[in-house]
């Protein structure tokens, strides 16, 4: 079954539209297999650019979403609820990030673009295989468990249970301690370490 992707690019003011032709990338990617809705506008993170996002998603029947725009951990979760609010399972959405990754290491308008379209390209290859997916919940146990029963491990044992915690600590020889069973005197009291 062929998938309805919709493609928004974003010229991010002019810190991509200066070295990336974005109308150029926008118009290709409509002949990309899947993609239905291709974009450009000049904020795509701005609420403007996210209503964008949402309303393409119900006029076009997107099932998936991709975004041309900055890295993925500026805005990766802005557009992951833009996503969400437009009625589509936030995990079909991936980023292509022509900012960092593009025009600001590229000076040559050309490449720049032919670079922006191969990124798009491989974010709706990828975004055409993903699969909703759901959060879930696990319960966790407040246990530890400590692995060694030297110096470090016993003080990271008590570390733990001072926070109230649980501690397992398990130690391969017959009796913790470590090395400091085998020093005579500890330093700077000199007591007895064993």
């Amino acid at each position: 079954m062929k998938k309805r992707v919709g493609v928004f690019v974003c010229d991010c003011g002019t810190n991509i539209a200066s070295t990336v032709n974005t109308e150029q990338v926008a118009e290709l990617t409509k002949k990309m297999p899947g993609v239905v809705y291709s974009t450009v506008y000049k904020y795509m993170c701005s609420d403007p650019g996210q209503d964008l996002i949402k309303k393409a998603i119900q006029e076009q029947n997107l099932e998936q979403v991709v975004v041309a725009s900055c890295s993925p951990r500026m805005h990766g979760d802005t557009f992951r609820k833009a996503t969400k609010a437009g009625g589509i399972n936030p995990y079909l959405f991936e980023m292509a990030n022509i900012r960092e990754q593009d025009s600001w290491v590229h000076s040559d308008v050309e490449q720049a673009t032919k670079k922006a379209i191969d990124l798009v390209k491989m974010s709706v290859s990828k975004v055409v295989r993903n699969k909703p997916l759901e959060v879930s919940t696990v319960p966790v146990t407040k246990k530890a468990l400590v692995v060694g029963g030297g110096i470090a491990g016993m003080q990271a044992a008590l570390d733990i249970a001072e926070t109230g915690n649980k501690v397992i600590l398990v130690e391969k020889n017959a009796s913790i301690g470590g090395k400091m069973t085998q020093i005579d005197k500890t330093f700077p009291t000199m007591d007895c370490s064993a």
